[in-house]
């Protein structure tokens, strides 16, 4: 994220998340929206994880993507933090490892719009509760 320098960087930011929290709360359909999981454990954290959120956030808030993007704890793959989970609507969620700012942006332009995979997805080897 950038240095806050002004009242309008604040009001840039306050717009950007009201919008990303508008979006996930007034959603009647979560299921047909694409989402997007960030583990932000401490591993996660340690690694990268919050420039990763930070990342995808602006991304879909300049594109105005209805792509809904929530964090979440620890996904059992340290190895590979920082790690995001995609789900498309309809199908299973995949699970990226080794995130950095750059492979989040490839992951929404290649893997979201045009259906592209990415190398570093970790199997799916866990079960959904």
């Amino acid at each position: 994220m950038n240095k806050i320098t002004s009242i309008d960087d604040l009001r840039k930011i306050k717009q950007l998340l009201e919008s990303q929290l508008r979006l996930r709360e007034k959603s009647d359909d979560p299921e047909s929206l694409v989402q997007i999981k960030v583990a932000m454990a401490t591993c996660g954290l340690a690694a990268g994880a919050r420039t990763v959120m930070n990342t995808l956030m602006e991304k879909t808030a300049d594109e105005k993507l209805p792509i809904v993007i929530t964090q979440t704890g620890c996904m059992g793959y340290c190895h590979a933090e920082p790690t995001v989970e995609v789900r498309l609507p309809g199908e299973e969620p995949v699970v990226f490892g080794r995130v950095d700012a750059k492979r989040a942006v490839d992951i929404i332009e290649k893997y979201i719009k045009r259906g592209e995979l990415l190398d570093d997805i970790i199997p799916q080897n866990y079960e959904r509760i």
